[in-house]
C-alpha cells in the first residue's frame, strides 16, 4: 500500500533527527575514544573552580596608572583570554590599580604569557641581522674595522643609526640568555634597538618605531591568495591599519620594497621581542597587508591574536596566583539541577493532565531537545573550549518552559481545527501550517534576544545568553523533525484517529460532535446548535429541511442518489410513520 505524502514527510523527518543525533554522538564518541575530550561538558570557573591571578602593572618611577588605562587593559586582556578559547573567564579591577583574572582550570604557559604580555607593540625597520647567539670573542670585529656613522640618519632604515658601541653590543648580545632574563630593558621608540626573533633564531638591529601597535585596527588569518585571487594553499596573517597607520605603513613599504638584504624587512615587536619580521614585497597603499611564510594554522592564529590584541596601554606582571574552589558553585549547581527537575516534572504533569496521552509527545520532545543540547554543549567544550557556567544552567532551565510553549501552541491549533469539524489527520496538517508561523516568530524573538544579550553582556551573562539561543535552535529542530512528524503518524492510529477519551484529541471532550456519524447519519440541527442561539437553531433546521426536499425531488425525477441520501430518506420515512402511529394511539 502506497504511503501518503504526510507519512513520507513524517518518516523522513524522524530519519533526519536520528541522523543528527548519530552524527553528534559519533563525533563526541570519537573525541572520547581518542582521549581528546570526555562525555561530560566542560564546566566554568563557578562550577569547576580554577585559577585566580592578580596582575600588577609595570610602571617606571613614580608614575601612576589612570583608570582609563586600567579599563582599557581589562578589556584587551578579556579579548586576549577569549581569543585563546578560554570561556567564562572573569577579568576585573582591584583597588583601582591591579587586574584580577579568574579562569577555569589551570592556564597553560602560552595563556600566561599572553595575559601579561606588554602593551608595547611596535613596527620597526630592520637595519642588519645575525644568528641569535653571541659572536665568539675571537670572531668579533676589531674596533678599527667597525664602521662609524658618516652623517645623520636620513630615515629609520639608515645604517648611520649603528654606532660603534651599538655594534659591539650587538655582537655580544646572546638572545637565549636575554630572553631567559626576568627583566628586559625598555627600548626608546625614537632610537635603534637590538631584538631577538625566536621563530627564525636571528637577532636584529632595528631602527626607530615607525608604526605603533595602536594603529592596527584588525588582524585575522586565513589561506593566502595570489594576484588572481586563487588560494595558494598556504596560511597567511592579514593586517588592517587605521587611516593614520595606513599612511605611515605606505611610506615604510615605499622605502623598503626597493631595499635588499635585511633592510628589506620590517620587524613586528611585542614587549621587545620579534613576533615576525616579514619582507616588503610591494607597496601597501590601502592599509591592508598580508604576512605570508611557513605558517601553520596554529601559528597563523597565534600571530593574528597577538597582533589584534597586542596593543595594551600598560604591561603587567603576575603578582600572585592561587587555586580557587568550586564548592559553593557545586552546591548551587545541585540546587539548580533540582529546580530544573522540578520544573520538568511540573511541565510533564501539566501536559499529561491537559493533553492525556498526547502529553507523552511533549515529554519525549523535551527529552530529545535535552539530549541534543547536551551533545552540542559537550562538543563545543571540546572543539571551542566552551564551558558551562551556572548562568548557562539557568538558561537551560528557563528554556524548558520556552520549549514546551512551542508544543502547546501546536497542540492548541490542532484542537481548534478539530472543533471546526475537521478529522484529526486534516486538523494536524492545517493546525501545523498555522502554528508553524507562530513558532518561528517566537523562536526568532528568542534568538534575537539571546544574540543581543550575548553581544552587549560580559562574563557569566553571556553564558546565559548562549544556552538560551542554543536551546531555541534545538527546540526548532525537535518541533520540526519530531513533534510534528510524530503527530502525523499518531493521527493515523486507531487510538488517536478515532478520538479515544485518553488520547487528548477526543472531539466530544473538546465540545465537538462530528458532522457525519456513520451509517448515513448526520448530526441533527438541534445537536449542531446546542451551543448557539435559538435563531441559529431555526436557521440550521430550515437548512436541513430544504436539503431533504432537494433529495426527495431528485428521487422523483429519477436521479441517482448516494447511499447516504437513500438512508436519510429511509430514516425520515420511519420517523414519519412512527409519529403517525403515535398520534393514532392518542386519538384512540
Amino acid at each position: 500500500m502506497a504511503l501518503t505524502q504526510p507519512v513520507r514527510h513524517a518518516r523522513a523527518g524522524l530519519i533526519w533527527l536520528a541522523i543528527i543525533h548519530v552524527l553528534l554522538g559519533g563525533l563526541l564518541a570519537a573525541g572520547v575514544f581518542t582521549n581528546q575530550t570526555t562525555w561530560a561538558p566542560k564546566l566554568a570557573l563557578d562550577l569547576e573552580g580554577g585559577t585566580q591571578m592578580i596582575l600588577a602593572p609595570r610602571v617606571q618611577g613614580d608614575s601612576q596608572i589612570s583608570q582609563e588605562q586600567l579599563d582599557q587593559a581589562v578589556e584587551i586582556i578579556r579579548q586576549r583570554v577569549d581569543g585563546t578559547g578560554v570561556s567564562e573567564a572573569e577579568i576585573t579591577t582591584q583597588s583601582g590599580r591591579n587586574v584580577v583574572v579568574s579562569m577555569p582550570g589551570t592556564p597553560d604557559a602560552k595563556t600566561r604569557e599572553l595575559i601579561q604580555a606588554s602593551a608595547n607593540m611596535e613596527f620597526r625597520p630592520v637595519i642588519t641581522g645575525a644568528p641569535w647567539t653571541a659572536t665568539a670573542a675571537a670572531d668579533r670585529t676589531a674596533d678599527a674595522d667597525i664602521p662609524a656613522p658618516t652623517a645623520e640618519p636620513a630615515n629609520a632604515s639608515d645604517t648611520n643609526w649603528i654606532t660603534k658601541a651599538l655594534y659591539k653590543k650587538f655582537e655580544a648580545y646572546d638572545c637565549p640568555t636575554e630572553l631567559a632574563s626576568a627583566e628586559r630593558p625598555e627600548n626608546d621608540p625614537a632610537k635603534p634597538a637590538i631584538t631577538c626573533d625566536p621563530g627564525t633564531q636571528y637577532k636584529y638591529i632595528v631602527g626607530p618605531v615607525e608604526v605603533p601597535g595602536t594603529d592596527i585596527s584588525d588582524a585575522s588569518f586565513g589561506m593566502a591568495n595570489n594576484s588572481q585571487g586563487i588560494s595558494t594553499g598556504q596560511w597567511a596573517v592579514n593586517l588592517e591599519f587605521n587611516s593614520e597607520g595606513a599612511d605611515k605603513f605606505r611610506q615604510v613599504t615605499e622605502r623598503l620594497v626597493s631595499a635588499t638584504g635585511f633592510q628589506n624587512q620590517f620587524a613586528i615587536l611585542l614587549d621587545g621581542v620579534v613576533l615576525s619580521a616579514p619582507t616588503a614585497n610591494a607597496v601597501i597603499a590601502d592599509g591592508r597587508a598580508q604576512i605570508t611564510g611557513s605558517f601553520t594554522e596554529e601559528s597563523a592564529r597565534a600571530l593574528s591574536e597577538q597582533l589584534k590584541y597586542g596593543a595594551l596601554p600598560i604591561s603587567f606582571e603576575i603578582q600572585s596566583e592561587q587555586q580557587i574552589s568550586a564548592t559553593l558553585g557545586q552546591d548551587q549547581l545541585k540546587m539548580g539541577l533540582i529546580a530544573g527537575i522540578i520544573g520538568l516534572a511540573l511541565v510533564a504533569i501539566y501536559s499529561l493532565f491537559q493533553y492525556r496521552a498526547l502529553g507523552f509527545v511533549t515529554i519525549l520532545s523535551l527529552i530529545i531537545a535535552g539530549v541534543l543540547t547536551y551533545l552540542a554543549i559537550a562538543i563545543l567544550g571540546w572543539v571551542q573550549n566552551y564551558r558551562l557556567s551556572l548562568a548557562g544552567v539557568a538558561g537551560i532551565i528557563v528554556a524548558i518552559g520556552l520549549t514546551a510553549d512551542s508544543f502547546i501552541v501546536y497542540f492548541e491549533r490542532v484542537r481548534d481545527e478539530l472543533r471546526s469539524g475537521r478529522p484529526l489527520t486534516a486538523a494536524v496538517e492545517v493546525g501545523w501550517d498555522r502554528a508553524r508561523r507562530t513558532i518561528l516568530a517566537s523562536k526568532a524573538v528568542n534568538l534575537l534576544a539571546a544574540v543581543v544579550l550575548y553581544i552587549v553582556a560580559v562574563g557569566n551573562v553571556r553564558g546565559f545568553a548562549f544556552t538560551l539561543g542554543l536551546t531555541a535552535i534545538a527546540d526548532l529542530i525537535v518541533v520540526f523533525l519530531f513533534t510534528h512528524p510524530m503527530l502525523q503518524l499518531l493521527a493515523r492510529t486507531k487510538f488517536f484517529g478515532e478520538g479515544h477519551p485518553l488520547s487528548g484529541m477526543d472531539p466530544r471532550l473538546l465540545g465537538v460532535e462530528p458532522f457525519y456519524q456513520g451509517a448515513g447519519k448526520f448530526r441533527s440541527p438541534a445537536t449542531a446548535g446546542a451551543a448557539s442561539a435559538d435563531s441559529q437553531d431555526d436557521d440550521a433546521a430550515n437548512g436541513s429541511q430544504r436539503s431533504l426536499r432537494d433529495v426527495r425531488k431528485a428521487e422523483r425525477n429519477g436521479e441517482r442518489l448516494t447511499i447516504a441520501e437513500r438512508r436519510r430518506l429511509q430514516d425520515n420515512s420511519s420517523v414519519t410513520t412512527g409519529d403517525d402511529k403515535g398520534q393514532g394511539a392518542d386519538n384512540a
